[in-house]
C-alpha cells in the first residue's frame, strides 16, 4: 500500500461486484483503491461449491473463486485495503471516504458492499453453514436432489425458495414461527398446491444437528421447539434453507443516498448511477431480486464503465 490518499476511483466492497469493477477500472488505467472490508470476497466466502458461475466446467469453491478474481484484479495494478469504511462524505467533490482515523479522497466512488442474509443466530447454524445450511436456494438447491430439505421463513422469499427447491428435493418442509404468513396470497397458494411441500407452523429451529468425520461436516436434522406448547422434537433433514430476508450493507449511506424501505440502494434504470453524481452502486447492495454472483459481476463491470465515462465527462 502506497502513501497515496487521492484516487480517481475508490471501490467499497470486495465481492464479485467489487472485484469486477476493480478489474475494469484497473484495465482502464484508473488505478482504483478497493476497500475489501473484514470479509474479502463477501458472501461467496461462506459458499462451498459454486457450479453456476460461467467458465468453471467442474465448479469451484466459493473462496477459491474470490481468490482467483482478486489475483486477476491485482495483476492490473489495483490497490487493496483490508479494512472497513466507517464513514463517508459525499456532500462535495472530490468525495471523502473515511476508514477509522484515515481519510481517502476519491473523484468517483463505486459501492459494492453487498447484502447479508438474515440468519437465525444460533451457533449450530453457523457451524453447518455450507454443509447443509444455506441462505440461497438458487445457489445450492442442486446439491439436494431427491433429499428432504427445510425452509425457515414465512414471507415471499421463503415461498419462492420452497417452490424452487421442489425442482430438486423430494420433499420440502416450511418451518414458520406463527400460524399466519407475511407472504402474498398468490405465493402462499402456490406453496399449498404443491404436493412436494409441507408446512409446519408454530415451530422454531432451536438447533441444527449433524456429524463431523475426518474434518467433513454433514447436517442430519434439526431440533424444533413448539412456540405455543413449548415442547421439542427432532426432525430429520438433509438441508436447511434460511429464508427470513436479506439486509443490504448500507448503514453508512443512510440519509445520503436514495434507498428503498429495506435499505437497498436505488439506481437509475439501466445504469449503476445513484442520486449523487459520481457515486455508483453495483451488486447485491442494489439488487434484491437476482442476488447471484454472475449478476453482481455484471453490474460491477457496468459501474466501472459508468464511472470511467463520467470521469471523462468531468475532464
Amino acid at each position: 500500500m502506497s502513501d497515496k490518499k487521492h484516487y480517481k476511483i475508490i471501490i467499497i466492497g470486495s465481492g464479485p461486484a467489487g472485484y469486477t469493477a476493480g478489474l475494469y477500472a484497473s484495465r482502464a488505467n484508473l488505478q482504483p483503491l478497493i476497500f475489501e472490508g473484514m470479509q474479502p470476497g463477501g458472501q461467496l466466502t461462506i459458499t462451498t461449491e459454486v457450479e453456476n458461475y460461467p467458465g468453471f466446467e467442474h465448479g469451484i469453491q466459493g473462496p477459491e473463486l474470490m481468490e482467483v478474481m482478486r489475483k486477476q484484479v491485482s495483476r492490473f495494478g489495483a490497490e487493496f485495503l483490508f479494512r472497513d469504511v466507517t464513514a463517508i462524505d459525499f456532500s462535495k467533490r472530490p468525495f471523502k471516504v473515511i476508514s477509522y482515523d484515515d481519510d481517502y479522497i476519491a473523484d468517483s466512488v463505486i459501492i459494492s458492499t453487498g447484502a447479508s442474509a438474515r440468519l437465525m443466530g444460533i451457533e449450530s447454524e453457523s457451524k453447518f453453514m455450507g454443509f447443509g445450511v444455506s441462505a440461497c436456494a438458487t445457489c445450492d438447491g442442486f446439491f439436494f436432489k431427491n433429499q428432504r430439505v427445510l425452509v425457515v421463513g414465512g414471507g415471499d422469499t421463503a415461498m419462492e425458495e420452497a417452490n424452487y427447491l421442489t425442482r430438486h428435493a423430494s420433499e420440502v418442509i416450511i418451518i414458520h414461527r406463527r400460524e399466519g404468513f407475511r407472504s402474498s396470497k398468490i405465493m402462499l397458494d402456490r406453496v399449498t398446491k404443491n404436493p412436494k411441500i409441507k408446512i409446519m407452523t408454530n415451530k422454531v429451529v432451536k438447533e441444527v444437528l449433524g456429524i463431523e468425520e475426518n474434518g467433513r461436516k454433514t447436517m442430519t436434522g434439526v431440533i424444533l421447539q413448539d412456540t405455543v406448547k413449548g415442547g421439542v422434537e427432532e426432525l430429520q433433514a438433509d438441508g436447511l434453507f434460511v429464508a427470513i430476508g436479506h439486509k443490504p450493507n448500507t448503514e453508512i449511506f443512510k440519509g445520503v443516498l436514495d434507498m428503498d424501505e429495506t435499505g437497498y440502494l436505488l439506481v437509475q434504470s439501466g445504469t449503476t448511477r445513484t442520486n449523487i453524481e459520481g457515486v455508483f452502486a453495483a451488486g447485491d447492495v442494489a439488487d434484491k431480486y437476482y442476488r447471484q454472483a454472475i449478476t453482481a459481476a455484471g453490474t460491477g463491470a457496468m459501474a466501472a464503465i459508468d464511472a470511467e465515462r463520467w470521469l471523462e465527462s468531468q475532464e
